[in-house]
């Protein structure tokens, strides 16, 4: 394997740490409304539950759980401009049973490095890298940071008619939520969607300030309520690989077994490869 491209093949997709920064106005009440959310789904140890208004934990209960103040943790809820440290996000992580990428999603927005976290590299890409899906026999396609394909082989553009093929918007999330053609072709279109916007959440927190990938959340939430709703979940999941099946125009029903790679120089560049799965 050449030294130039250093890429390595991973099926599931590990939160990268991205530069960090002070968290501002937006990031603080973007890391409110996750911690929110997530406590709200825990469920309250038995000896505990009694009378409650609200579901889940109570405030006081993650901040005693985490070791720190009620008020502290309160604040941190409300979208206040608190100082975090990374050893007491690491253990409101834990207070919160949190997965990998939402642990990496908490540290993003917290504008702190998790230590944990791999160190985000350059994010240039080269023709080289461009040409990779036309190295594979099986469907594959390069998606970058706002999950736009940027290049593809025929077999992908086979596949997916209605994104890959023709004069289409070639943006995957537009793609699932936005053209119909998604709903016939991918099977079991409205779980396969809500997994896609958690997978993405986990890419979104290390470009909060990109326009671009703004802009696209706010189409997308205008343009489909489905999208909205599960945006709203804020819900985040590794990018796993796994059977994916389709229903296509001229091939029929058809099974296939996804993989990612990433390359160690660019990880917001994302080779999606897919082998058939004989039927």
């Amino acid at each position: 394997m050449t030294s130039d491209l250093n890429w390595y093949k991973v099926d599931i997709y590990p939160g990268i740490f991205s530069a960090m920064i002070v968290p501002d106005i937006d990031q603080c009440r973007a890391l409110g409304a996750f911690l929110r959310a997530h406590r709200e789904r825990l469920t309250p140890p038995v000896a505990r539950i009694g009378r409650r208004r609200t579901p889940g934990l109570r405030r006081e209960e993650v901040a005693l759980a985490c070791g720190v103040s009620t008020t502290w943790y309160t604040w941190l809820e409300q979208g206040r401009d608190v100082s975090a440290s990374p050893p007491a996000l690491a253990r409101l992580a834990e207070a919160l049973c949190l997965s990998p990428a939402e642990r990496a999603y908490l540290f993003d927005l917290a504008g702190k490095r998790d230590p944990a976290a791999p160190v985000e590299v350059n994010d240039d890409l080269p023709a080289h890298v461009l040409a990779l899906p036309r190295t594979m026999s099986v469907p594959a396609y390069l998606l970058d940071r706002t999950w736009t394909a940027r290049s593809w082989n025929d077999a992908a553009e086979r596949l997916f008619t209605g994104w890959l093929d023709r004069n289409n918007d070639r943006n995957l999330l537009r793609f699932i939520f936005l053209s119909p053609v998604a709903r016939r072709l991918i099977d079991d279109w409205e779980e396969r969607g809500r997994r896609v916007v958690a997978e993405f959440r986990a890419d979104y927190s290390r470009w909060l300030h990109d326009p671009a990938m703004q802009t696209l959340i706010d189409n997308l939430g205008g343009a489909s309520p489905t999208f909205l709703q599960h945006w709203h979940e804020q819900a985040v999941l590794n990018r796993e690989g796994g059977e994916r099946r389709f229903h296509h125009p001229q091939d029929g029903a058809c099974r296939f077994q996804q993989a990612t790679l990433l390359l160690a120089a660019h990880p917001d560049i994302k080779l999606v490869s897919l082998t058939p799965i004989p039927t």
